[in-house]
């Protein structure tokens, strides 16, 4: 794999000399794209220390793969298209449920047990085992959704290929993201947490507790927590106005998660 890195990041550094069906560098941008879409490698993860470390030369062969790439007529009845990706395939042997009406890109990961309603999921996206992607859910480019996560109907989880050591959305483990929630630009919600519906998460995005009105971050929510979109007054030269927040309303201990459905009653946090 070091070998292929250094031909991609070869081709990186003369990439304004490629042109369409460059015959050396499709050869290697679709082996690397080829890990991808088995899931032998990956955008973006998280180490040791909680840090996400991004692998630059993957997004590096997705655009380079945009820039020399053709459009092609895809036919699939009763649907065409045209486009420069195809779309992916071997869904049984995968063990993935897609319904009709769902789609994922050649170059997007979809773990074991992973069921897509109708629905999109973009390349260089993982998607890890067990999770749901619910009726017009997307997954953008690159974001990495983790194991046993539902993304509910309408959710929008943000891409992001450019710059190309820009941090992708990550969604833990054991997140439960609301209906018509949008997570863009980076953000990250820590492993078991739950965004109630339509909460909006991105790097401007304050993380309150509500217990102390202490800000916790700035598009981060921490492991295990329970938010709510809400709004935060400021004052400007021309008024005062409420500013978009995210409130954790409470912490969900790991032994509560078998209880989640009371939890979300007692608190009244709907999630669609």
């Amino acid at each position: 794999m070091a070998d292929l890195q250094a031909q991609v990041e070869e081709l990186w550094e003369r990439r304004g000399e490629l042109a369409i069906a460059d015959g050396d560098a499709l050869p290697v941008v679709r082996e690397a794209i080829d890990l991808l879409d088995r899931g032998q490698a990956r955008v973006a993860e998280v180490d040791d220390d909680g840090n996400v470390v991004v692998h630059e030369w993957l997004k590096q062969a997705i655009l380079i793969y945009f820039k020399c790439a053709a459009i092609q007529t895809i036919e699939l009845q009763p649907f065409e298209y045209a486009d420069k990706v195809p779309l992916k395939e071997g869904y049984e042997a995968a063990g993935v449920r897609v319904v009709p009406g769902a789609s994922a890109r050649w170059g997007s990961f979809l773990d074991r047990g992973v069921i897509m309603m109708p629905s999109y999921v973009n390349i260089g996206a993982r998607v890890g085992a067990n999770s749901m992607v619910d009726t017009w859910a997307t997954v953008g480019s690159c974001a990495q959704v983790g194991a046993n996560v539902h993304l509910s109907g309408g959710v929008g989880i943000g891409g992001v290929l450019e710059p190309p050591q820009a941090a992708p959305v990550i969604i833990e483990d054991d997140c439960l993201i609301g209906s018509r929630s949008m997570v863009t630009q980076g953000a990250r919600v820590g492993r078991g947490s739950v965004l109630g519906e339509a909460s909006l998460l991105n790097p401007g995005i304050p993380v309150i507790d509500s217990e102390t009105g202490k800000e916790l971050g700035r598009g981060v929510v921490p492991p295990g927590c329970l938010c709510v979109q809400a709004t935060r007054e400021r004052t400007f030269k021309g008024g005062s106005f409420g500013l978009p927040c995210l409130l954790v309303l409470r912490r969900i201990k790991p032994g509560e998660r078998e209880h989640l459905n009371e939890i979300l009653r007692e608190s009244g946090v709907t999630v669609g």
